[in-house]
């Protein structure tokens, strides 16, 4: 299987921002109106000046001119917003990409159905070009135009920029388990380099690529749609990106799926430290079933033995990198660390890391590099898509930094390697990105309730390595209407990778607005 194409149709959700790393408006379509800030009310997550609804006319009443995007089937518009909300009249906006594959009937037209692949930083029409659009069930397609956009700040949406590709090369490599002062050092210059790069290419429009900023942007879209209420499906981050838009537009609220759901009442580092364990959790999987697979190369016993030589492997590349046949790239640990996660995401690409791990434990590190590639959307020529810049962007604005420094770090390390010995150390450090970052939170970790929106239906994967079990169960406990519906399995998200149970759920909810029943499971 493509990794490139596995990691777009699963959905993407990174750690935070560390190194391992998505028409004319009819008149009952819904305006625009002003959006309580967080002392005012429960719209919003953060405490801005509230919006000016007549200042916001221009942009709910604006029409799409839609033209063909070289990609037969799918149309193409550029929709105009405000680049600060809080000064939606001054003039500045920003271009937010969007595509649609019209409804392809039969059937009477239920309106669009927008998705968003995660991320945050995920491409929405890469992802609805190569997947949604024409991978969806046949049945959604028909009934509704696919809609997709990249949020600002992301790929063809006034992308952040922060690093030339060479310079994400050398990003990519840094040692992220510090063994001394030298190398902590180190770790937090690539940071501050990182930091520097976004601010000095991305000024403009660094301090206005939030997930709250995003849902305002996706309100405009549904109305200039001309739909009077959102249909959503948002995979790992669209989910906390659609529990986002329920809370600050309740009465918006269409048919919206939250399939591989985050938990927006934790803050950072216990995110972080939950991700980590969920990836403890696949890796378990994987290794369970590669000691069944004749030549495993982690060998045979039990999980923590697995564990334990694939541990003992990254210390060695740690000390000694094996060539890739890219001698400014050899697979260092960071890499290969990358490329296990990479392949944990979906079980099917187990075999895969399977051969990649063999040929790495035999000198030869190409198929980990090519994992890892994937993961950070970097292309044969070495140019990458902005998907690390943006992810970022949007996380060290959507909550206060994990930890403040190296010795916040340091403290914390016994838990996280308590949650997964392998990758713990290395997704702690991770996390420490945002102390270095230029512009300064504008969010908070807080329970969303949507209170008064439709049914939402939450899809939670009992063993998903990046959004735990957990995080579906308590989104769903959080949104009032919320509605868990359970997928006991491998790999990230549910809908569209082979649970006729689960597939049937959601397409009955989507097409009929028929609510399976809450805990179900399939």
């Amino acid at each position: 299987m493509d990794t490139s194409r596995l990691l777009r149709t699963t959905g993407i959700v990174i750690a935070a921002a560390g190194l391992l790393l998505s028409g004319c408006t009819s008149g009952g379509s819904g305006g625009p109106r002003a959006v309580a800030s967080s002392e005012e009310g429960s719209g919003s997550p953060s405490a801005r000046p509230s919006p000016d609804a007549a200042a916001l006319r221009p942009y709910y009443e604006q029409k799409l001119t839609w033209r063909d995007c070289g990609v037969p089937g799918f149309q193409c518009a550029t929709m105009k917003a405000p680049l600060d909300y809080a000064n939606a009249g001054s003039g500045q906006d920003v271009d937010i990409a969007v595509a649609r594959r019209p409804a392809t009937g039969p059937g009477k037209r239920l309106g669009s159905l927008v998705v968003n692949p995660g991320g945050p930083g995920g491409s929405g029409i890469g992802y609805l070009q190569a997947y949604a659009g024409i991978g969806y069930p046949a049945a959604v397609r028909a009934r509704y135009d696919m809609v997709s956009f990249d949020p600002r700040g992301v790929a063809r949406s006034s992308p952040v920029e922060c690093l030339t590709g060479p310079q994400m090369d050398k990003f990519t490599q840094v040692d992220q388990t510090p063994d001394d002062a030298v190398e902590r050092a180190g770790l937090v210059a690539a940071f501050k380099e990182f930091a520097a790069g976004c601010q000095a290419r991305s000024q403009k429009v660094l301090p206005h690529v939030s997930t709250v900023d995003a849902a305002r942007d996706m309100d405009l879209l549904r109305a200039v749609l001309g739909d009077e209420k959102l249909a959503y499906v948002g995979a790992s981050y669209g989910t906390f990106l659609g529990a986002t838009y329920a809370d600050l537009f309740p009465d918006r609220v269409g048919r919206v799926v939250l399939d591989g759901a985050m938990d927006p009442s934790r803050p950072a580092v216990d995110l972080n430290r939950d991700q980590t364990e969920g990836f403890d959790t696949a890796f378990t999987a994987f290794a369970k079933d590669c000691a069944k697979q004749p030549g495993c190369p982690l060998g045979t016993g039990d999980p923590d033995a697995v564990a334990d030589r694939l541990k003992d492997f990254f210390r060695k590349l740690d000390a000694q990198p094996v060539p890739t046949g890219e001698e400014a790239r050899p697979l260092g640990e960071s890499l290969a660390t990358t490329g296990v996660i990479a392949a944990l995401y979906d079980e099917s690409a187990w075999p895969q890391l399977r051969e990649a791990l063999t040929a790495a434990m035999n000198g030869d590190g190409a198929g980990l590099l090519s994992l890892a590639d994937s993961y950070y959307e970097r292309d044969p020529d070495g140019k990458y898509a902005n998907l690390m810049a943006a992810n970022a962007a949007v996380n060290c604005l959507d909550q206060p930094p994990a930890f403040s420094g190296p010795e916040s770090v340091e403290a914390a390390l016994p838990s996280f390697e308590k949650a997964s010995p392998v990758f713990g150390a290395g997704l702690a450090w991770a996390s420490l990105n945002c102390a270095y970052w230029p512009v300064k939170a504008t969010g908070a970790a807080r329970a969303l309730t949507a209170k008064g929106a439709a049914p939402i239906l939450v899809v939670g994967t009992t063993r998903d390595p990046a959004t735990p079990y957990k995080w579906a169960q308590a989104l769903a406990g959080q949104l009032d209407s919320g509605t868990l519906l359970t997928y006991d399995g491998d790999g990230h998200t549910a809908y569209g990778r082979g649970s006729g149970c689960i597939d049937t759920s959601i397409n009955q909810y989507l097409l009929e607005g028929k609510v399976p029943a809450d805990g179900k499971k399939c």
